[in-house]
């Protein structure tokens, strides 16, 4: 993949990028040298988000506690102490490129209920827009094993999936997905580009683990399934150089996991083929030629309202006499959209006292009929 046809670049790294195995110390020209890729990419007008470990381990070393023997309750406390000097430490690089960043912390529920993922979306949206890079890690101190990814390439895919992503770079100590297991065998070839995870793929899968992270190709490939799912290309490559990112797409070795559509069809076909809506809005004559230019439904152009959902829920769009024109994502619960219908969107504030946003259902969250 190149370049020039990525939007939204997601980068992950691992503990063991950001630490040394042998000290223990942070890896701080390493992180500097990474500031300087978030900065070169966004010079070429990328939006990026940054998903990071490091606060268990960054935390066990000011401690001074073996985090190998640390139980869960001992990992959640660990984590809150090093939470703060990873993000001092994201920080102080960061804006040595005058770059400003923020902290995003999310658990396993928050990416599969629809609510929370919808509400982590949208946060994330609005601080790209404001300039800022989130920086997101999973949020050890309230996570339990039953609501904990464990490790976060998957965490990285996820939020991949819930921000419509095109791209995921995973930042490995290995230049890719290998054809054999590269310790063992001489003869093995790195694979370039893979357009479906088959068997064969699943059969090269080895494992490793590190003093600083856990997780290995197996969980490498589980995330690719996922960010494919959502038409993310995902790069697993090499990222223990200086610059990796910027490396990556000069053309260093690396494994390309191929999506066969793009995030925003991904995300339709998921609203079309695995909700049932819950709740319907009719809508006026402009309103469905607006739609079918392409815009997003505005509650100026609502009439009426049926049903009892949320916000997040999937509602049908008909037509004044009664055609289903659509279905899409509420931007507004049932009794919020009576208050507002018939209005324009900047009065939506002084009806509500709030505006979560101005549609009713925003475009990309509406498949039409």
């Amino acid at each position: 993949m190149k370049l020039e046809q990525t939007n939204r670049i997601i980068i992950k790294i691992g503990s063991a990028l950001l630490f040394n195995e042998t000290s223990g110390s942070l890896n701080k020209e390493w992180l500097n040298s990474l500031a300087e890729d978030v900065k070169y990419l966004r010079e070429n007008d990328k939006e990026v988000i940054i998903v990071s470990s490091g606060a268990i381990a960054m935390g066990a070393k000011d401690l001074d506690l073996d985090m190998k023997n640390m139980k869960m309750d001992m990992n959640q406390a660990v984590s809150a102490v090093g939470q703060i000097h990873l993000m001092g430490s994201f920080k102080s690089a960061f804006e040595k490129n005058e770059i400003k960043i923020s902290q995003i912390l999310l658990t396993l529920d928050d990416t599969e209920q629809r609510r929370r993922s919808i509400n982590a979306r949208r946060t994330i949206d609005t601080l790209l827009k404001l300039g800022i890079v989130p920086v997101v890690n999973e949020n050890d101190t309230i996570a339990t094993s039953e609501i904990r990814y464990g490790d976060n390439d998957r965490l990285a895919s996820r939020v991949a999936q819930i921000t419509s992503a095109d791209c995921l770079i995973l930042l490995s100590n290995i230049n890719g997905l290998y054809s054999a297991d590269p310790s063992t065998d001489e003869d093995v070839k790195l694979i370039n580009k893979v357009s479906e995870i088959d068997k064969d793929i699943e059969k090269m899968i080895g494992q490793s683990i590190s003093d600083y992270g856990k997780g290995g190709m197996k969980t490498k490939i589980q995330a690719a399934k996922t960010a494919m799912l959502s038409g993310c290309h995902l790069a697993i490559t090499n990222g223990s150089i200086m610059r990796p990112v910027k490396s990556l797409f000069e053309g260093r070795p690396c494994t390309w996991f191929e999506p066969t559509k793009t995030p925003l069809a991904a995300r339709k076909q998921w609203i079309a083929g695995t909700m049932k809506p819950v709740g319907k809005i009719i809508i006026d004559d402009g309103a469905v030629d607006a739609l079918k230019k392409g815009s997003s439904l505005l509650p100026a152009g609502v009439k009426s309202v049926e049903g009892n959902f949320e916000r997040g829920d999937v509602i049908e769009v008909l037509s004044s006499d009664q055609n289903k024109i659509g279905i899409g994502l509420a931007g507004y619960a049932a009794e919020e959209s009576i208050k507002i219908m018939g209005h324009k969107s900047d009065e939506i504030a002084d009806i509500l006292s709030y505006s979560y946003r101005e549609e009713m259902i925003h475009k990309d969250d509406l498949v039409l009929i």
